[in-house]
């Protein structure tokens, strides 16, 4: 593997991270792609060990001490500055009566402020004391650096060393650096597999409809999207139970049914879409973490991907065989999933400054919430950056306990009254696919 130390070389961008990039330079004076999540925590002990544990994990972290500039051809450049990285803000807000409310305002105003890549800190951390042993932490970062894997990692992190602080052992291995996923990431890219994969992309677009395109820059992100949630916690045991017995996860079976759903329901027109006498034919986009079995398990970085999922179903067919034919794709899907959705756009011939559009999308996310000894411990997402058209969000920690569902979705796209139709019946539409018994049923007889 090749090696190299990052610190003050200056580095050419990934290409997730080129993506961002255009993004930003497009949409200078908007705060697209911010990244910021809340831990609230209540109990805590020992408060200087809280801001020593935020302070060693920060100084970890090689992605909130990225610098970026143009070179003279206009190219961005990036470097790791280890004096960059963001001092911890203290802030106490404990002798005011709205102590809790001010501070997410304080919050929700630095997440609303457009960033500037080339002259400001990519990362912030605040810690907010809002009375005795209740505390806010304030992790956020722009998306050109992290991903919602990678804040999890920075807090998971951050955990341990306050745990390790309490008791006295051992913290565990640190999180590894940058350098480490970007030489990875080269050799993958100069290997036979990086071929192999490509050749697998390339088939996949000539078979289906044909993905949505948008051109960068005419991005219309509405102020305020659509937005439903639903907890989901009573269909744990019936997921649990339904999963086992069709034999995978149940992240798994999660994605597949809403595939299905989004398939036969969404008409929107962000979305290439086939229907013929009972046929359906749409692409679902998918993040796939992209992280297993490689060193960036352990680095917090941009590495997810999104990659298309072919749902083509016909509504004559039994809820198990759609299940188990799209259960099949998904393995395919991760067979191949390091392969980049922009390579894959440059392989297709996609014109410069465009992209896929990508709508519906489809995200499970089952890992678990960072836990600090002796607290309790709720984690506020303040934003997960830009989504296009339709997106499902579902969330809960590895045992799917917790459960709960978010859509959203673009107002110019649809409508709010066809929104609260949809939203409605999707958590419908998954009580009803649990039924063991409707396993055996056709498509169309689903609610």
């Amino acid at each position: 593997m090749t090696h190299h130390q990052a610190d003050g070389l200056w580095m050419p961008l990934t290409l997730a991270q080129l993506d961002f990039w255009e993004e930003f330079r497009f949409h200078p004076d908007e705060a697209v792609s911010t990244v910021a999540h809340a831990i609230e925590l209540r109990g805590v002990a020992d408060p200087g060990a809280l801001a020593r544990a935020i302070i060693a994990t920060i100084a970890e972290t090689d992605i909130m001490a990225l610098q970026f500039r143009l070179t003279g051809d206009g190219l961005p450049v990036q470097r790791v500055v280890p004096e960059a990285r963001p001092a911890l803000r203290e802030i106490d807000l404990s002798d005011r009566a709205d102590a809790r409310d001010h501070a997410f305002a304080l919050m929700q105003a630095d997440v609303d402020a457009a960033l500037d890549l080339l002259a400001q800190p990519v990362a912030a951390q605040w810690l907010i004391r809002l009375g005795t042993g209740h505390y806010l932490w304030f992790n956020r970062g722009h998306h050109i650096a992290l991903d919602g894997y990678a804040m999890g990692l920075i807090e998971r992190r951050c955990a341990r060393l306050y745990g390790a602080a309490l008791t006295g052992e051992a913290p565990g291995p640190g999180l590894r650096p940058f350098a480490a996923y970007l030489a990875e990431e080269i050799d993958y890219r100069a290997s036979p597999r990086h071929a192999e994969d490509g050749r697998h992309w390339a088939g996949v677009l000539a078979a289906g409809p044909r993905p949505g395109v948008l051109r960068k820059g005419s991005e219309n992100y509405p102020g305020e999207s659509l937005a439903a949630a639903f907890p989901l916690a009573g269909l744990r045991p019936a997921l649990l139970r339904q999963a086992q017995a069709l034999g995978m996860g149940w992240p798994d079976l999660l994605t597949v049914l809403c595939a299905i759903w989004a398939a036969l329901n969404l008409r929107d027109g962000s979305a290439a879409h086939r229907t013929e006498a009972g046929q359906v034919s749409m692409p679902v986009w998918l993040p796939y973490m992209s992280r297993m079995g490689s060193v960036a398990v352990s680095v917090p970085a941009l590495v997810v991907n999104i990659l298309p999922l072919d749902v083509s179903l016909s509504r004559t067919d039994a809820l198990a065989e759609a299940v188990a034919r799209l259960a099949q794709r998904l393995r395919q899907l991760r067979r191949h999933g390091r392969y980049r959705i922009e390579q894959i756009a440059v392989d297709d011939g996609m014109e410069p400054r465009s992209r896929f559009f990508f709508s519906p999308l489809i995200n499970v996310l089952p890992f678990d919430e960072a836990r600090f000894p002796g607290c309790a411990t709720e984690r506020h997402v303040l934003s997960n950056g830009p989504g296009d058209g339709f997106n499902i969000t579902l969330r809960g920690d590895g045992e799917a306990e917790g459960l709960e569902l978010l859509i959203e979705a673009d107002p110019l796209l649809t409508p709010p009254a066809e929104f609260a139709r949809l939203s409605e019946g999707l958590p419908r539409f998954l009580a009803a696919t649990l039924v063991s018994e409707n396993l055996s049923l056709p498509l169309s007889a689903l609610p």
